[in-house]
């Protein structure tokens, strides 16, 4: 059953429960079920409207923002509903069934109190119901979380039995070739890296700047093995980096598309900078590669990395940050600028 209908079954129950109460209980002292009847029909409805107002519409505009307009509008609705209640009773049901209670004023005290007791005793019922019936979906919805994010954590760990494999394998292939191939084992070594990164960094919200360009350079490392000499990479850092935290694999997307839609252009020669400067309160991460504009190959879809970069940056630094595209002369450039706390 939807969360919608539910609350409409929740509603009808109780609104009916408490205007049969409202009309039989009263009727059963004098059997005059007519009077009570169109009482109930008052009752009811004005009690709906204050408990209405006052759990579905207060609490949720006003009590987490401003309390005192919304002990203001509490108060404003009790009185406008309590006095409708009394003028009700005061000019219809004593002129019929009653008649010796307009000897006192309309604006009898006590009379005026017993109205706001019986209207809010079964407000405050009401709320609390359903209070309690949000709690209980709440604590469900939590525990069905617990459950995926157990099972989550499951076929993590399954998922990566094979990478530490791997991660591993390499390792002793690696201690294996250092003396007989340092060469294959140099390509081994970032490999390895490059995967332990991705099994352990990647999982935290933050990592630390230098990680994150060690990453780089052993993806770099990596590409060497495909392109030997065709491509020249360059970086530089300005500045200390110590202390500088960012998201896993935000810099990374950026150097892929230096060598996708870059190095990969190139017919000749090509050539990837990367510059990263630390200011007092700024960030700022240059990266530029040359290209040749050719034919776009079939399926290749451009730009993906680049798209992503900037969701992650729109979400996690939104007003701190911004990201230029350059493109002229037969050079790509990416400035990333980001704003220190």
């Amino acid at each position: 059953m939807s969360n919608r209908k539910r609350n409409i079954l929740f509603n009808l129950v109780f609104w009916l429960s408490y205007f049969l109460y409202e009309w039989l209980s009263n009727s059963a002292w004098d059997d005059e079920y007519l009077q009570h009847f169109i009482h109930a029909c008052m009752v009811i409805p004005t009690a709906m409207i204050a408990a209405w107002l006052s759990v579905h519409v207060l609490v949720r505009k006003f009590y987490f923002t401003n309390k005192k307009l919304f002990w203001i509008s509490q108060v404003i609705v009790a009185v406008a509903v309590v006095l409708f209640r009394r003028g009700f009773n005061y000019y219809y049901t004593y002129p019929y069934y009653h008649p010796e209670s307009l000897n006192q004023p309309f604006f009898f005290p006590l009379k005026i109190l017993i109205e706001l007791v019986n209207l809010y005793l079964f407000v405050f019922l009401y709320a609390t119901f359903y209070l309690l019936r949000n709690w209980y979906e709440q604590q469900k919805v939590v525990q069905e979380l617990k459950q995926q994010k157990t099972h989550a954590e499951l076929e993590l760990l399954k998922s990566q039995v094979q990478p530490h494999f791997i991660f591993n394998t390499l390792n002793n292939i690696y201690a294996v070739t250092v003396k007989k191939n340092p060469e294959t084992a140099g390509y081994l070594l970032h490999l390895a890296r490059f995967l332990e990164y991705n099994l352990y960094n990647t999982q935290q919200d933050f990592v630390s700047l230098e990680s994150e360009l060690a990453y780089i350079r052993d993806y770099v490392g990596l590409q060497e093995l495909r392109y030997g000499n065709k491509v020249d990479f360059s970086a530089s850092v300005y500045g200390s980096t110590e202390g500088i935290q960012l998201p896993p694999l935000l810099l990374l997307p950026l150097i892929e598309n230096s060598f996708k839609h870059g190095v990969d252009s190139m017919e000749g020669n090509s050539w990837v900078r990367m510059e990263v400067s630390n200011r007092e309160h700024e960030l700022t991460v240059k990266i530029e590669n040359s290209y040749e504009i050719l034919p776009a190959k079939e399926g290749q879809n451009g730009g993906l990395g680049l798209k992503n970069v900037k969701k992650r940056l729109e979400l996690i630094y939104p007003d701190q940050h911004e990201l230029r595209v350059l493109n002229e002369n037969n050079a790509f450039m990416v400035v990333l600028k980001i704003k220190k706390h």
